[in-house]
């Protein structure tokens, strides 16, 4: 390269770096449209909801939330990708990000055409049961399992979810083999848990806790490598010793990987200043969303590594 070329190219990512850098400025001035790929209701649309609804005041613009279910999640993560790469789209999504692609045929990379924004926090899943099985314990659930393979069943908010996903890696380090279910989404799962017609959901914590305060539900084990704060007396994979059977779940944002840098740090600061306040650190906990602090480029790298473990989890699994 000639230094006159060089000097061109210089002057090229210059102008480019401070184009950048005078839109953020003005960033947002207008509303922000936030994809949702699952119902509403469901853990990874009610947890970015009371994110967005204290960023709104933040930003000075609303976030209008979009539901797009449909086919893993990859409906609405579709609908981000094609977007315009401004930061007016953007994508809230689940641990469900790094396993549709396994499950699901799309025309785009999510490791490359997406680039992450800000880690809301994660929480666990728990296997619950109707009590009416009569199981107290998870170690009851595998004697069960074991003496009649193939004779349980149970349900998920679809194929390639992380309550599939849960209960694959549990099943898979205990050695067991169960009929999965999967329903349109969780509530349904749970109106099926508690008719009897299926028997054991991993359900996110937030929502499992009411049915077991009340006793329509037993916890049997969480999905996480440390005990839930809200179930202590739970226990972990780890504590029934098993291996490899964890799988914590986090939520987080996403935009277009050609997204100015500037303004996906621009989000994430408004989004790490709305966290760190008591309101919604307080709402968090009743969500039972821990924090999980990561930069944008550690998000990245944390899709980028959990896309690799997934991909081998559903290979060996057999998941289609």
């Amino acid at each position: 390269m000639t230094l006159a070329w060089r000097y061109q190219f210089a002057t090229v990512a210059l102008s480019l770096a401070l184009s950048s850098a005078a839109f953020a400025q003005t960033y947002p001035d207008k509303p922000i449209r936030a994809f949702i790929p699952f119902g509403a209701g469901s853990a990874t649309d009610v947890i970015p909801r009371a994110l967005f609804d204290g960023m709104s005041a933040e930003l000075g613009q609303t976030i209008v939330v979009e539901n797009r279910g449909g086919a893993g999640g990859t409906l609405g993560t579709g609908a981000v990708v094609s977007a315009e790469p401004d930061g007016y789209t953007i994508l809230a999504n689940s641990s469900a990000h790094t396993i549709a692609p396994f499950i699901v045929s799309t025309n785009y990379n999510i490791a490359k055409d997406l680039s992450g924004v800000f880690m809301i926090g994660q929480n666990a899943n728990v296997m619950i049961v109707n009590p009416a099985k009569g199981w107290k314990t998870a170690q009851d659930y595998i004697a069960a399992a074991k003496a009649k393979p193939g004779s349980i069943n149970y349900g998920s908010a679809g194929v390639g979810t992380a309550t599939h996903i849960s209960a694959e890696r549990f099943d898979l380090a205990a050695g067991i083999q169960a009929t999965h279910v999967p329903y349109k989404g969780g509530p349904e799962a749970i109106t099926d848990l508690l008719g009897g017609r299926i028997d054991f959901y991993f359900c996110p914590i937030s929502t499992a806790l009411p049915l077991i305060k009340d006793g329509r539900a037993i916890a049997l084990v969480v999905s996480t490598p440390t005990r839930a704060p809200e179930l202590p007396d739970v226990p972990t994979p780890a504590d029934l010793g098993l291996k490899d059977a964890e799988t914590p779940i986090w939520y987080a944002v996403f935009m277009p990987s050609k997204t100015p840098r500037a303004v996906i740090n621009k989000f994430h600061d408004a989004a790490a200043k709305v966290m760190a306040t008591p309101a919604m650190q307080a709402r968090m906990k009743q969500l039972a969303v821990s924090p999980m602090p990561l930069t944008p480029t550690e998000l990245d790298q944390l899709v980028i590594k959990e896309l690799s473990s997934n991909e081998k989890l559903i290979k060996a699994a057999g998941i289609k």
